[in-house]
């Protein structure tokens, strides 16, 4: 079976220092990675440059490859059928995520037309764009397609975000910290959410987060990255469980004496 993504000594560089430093892993469909490190360790380039997305003046090399198609070093125009074939990204805050001047069902729409013209397939596209909404259960999508993002909650707009990525079709979804912004129910709604998607459509997730119990409860694996490096790899209980990295051991440890604190408090 065919990796979805599969990323082999990868260095990212700014100005000649390295930012990323020789990450490798890989992530099969129905799989779900969590991408863990303190804020700086290179969660989110790592992502970027899954995607063909660094920031301008950033360099990457080593290997990247989406379902067995070489990324790095790709033209432009092969890179941006790559993603738009394989790979969606949910990103951590969609009030800056989502355009401000479009109501939601016509930015959900555009994904869904741009898919129909790559597959070359007609569409009824206010159809789908209601089953979409639906899906991600938004209420009463009728309603809210005609909504703009700030006259929406922030757990409707993430819902809102994410049936855009699925409006790809994607193989592959990213979440750069996707429930950072919501209060702790709405957290746990989404993320049974993203678990079922995974899980009804055979999808890869790799999910980015900081947030140790959140990571735990998105995947079944876990990388640790510190500085550009990853440190330590696993099984989430494995990971967690018995860390063996002393970095590792002291996020767990953070986690752990932070809930307690917050138990003693309550």
């Amino acid at each position: 079976m065919t990796d979805l993504l599969a990323i082999d000594d990868l260095t990212i560089r700014h100005a000649g220092r390295p930012l990323v430093a020789g990450v490798s892993f890989a992530i099969a469909p129905g799989e779900r990675v969590g991408l863990i490190g303190e804020s700086g360790s290179g969660k989110s380039l790592t992502a970027l440059a899954a995607i063909g997305l660094l920031p301008e003046g950033m360099t990457a090399s080593g290997s990247i490859r989406l379902a067995g198609r070489q990324l790095v070093g790709a033209a432009d125009r092969d890179i941006v059928g790559l993603r738009g074939s394989v790979v969606a990204t949910i990103f951590q805050e969609p009030l800056t995520a989502l355009d401000p001047l479009m109501r939601i069902g016509n930015q959900i729409a555009e994904v869904v037309r741009r898919r129909a013209r790559r597959d070359g397939q007609p569409v009824d596209v206010q159809a789908e764009v209601l089953a979409l909404m639906a899906r991600v259960a938004l209420p009463e999508p009728r309603r809210l397609a005609r909504a703009y993002p700030h006259e929406m909650s922030g757990g409707q707009r993430q819902r809102a975000a994410i049936a855009m990525a699925l409006a790809c079709k994607p193989r592959l979804l990213i979440a750069d910290e996707p429930t950072t912004a919501l209060d702790v129910t709405t957290q746990a709604e989404v993320l049974r959410l993203l678990e079922a998607l995974v899980r009804e459509d055979g999808m890869g997730l790799l999910f980015i987060g900081h947030d140790l119990p959140v990571v735990g409860a998105a995947v079944d694996r876990v990388l640790v990255l510190r500085g550009g490096e990853l440190v330590e790899a696993g099984p989430v209980a494995e990971v967690f469980g018995r860390p063996r990295h002393p970095y590792t051991i002291g996020l767990v440890e953070a986690a752990r004496t932070f809930d307690r604190a917050i138990g003693a408090a309550l």
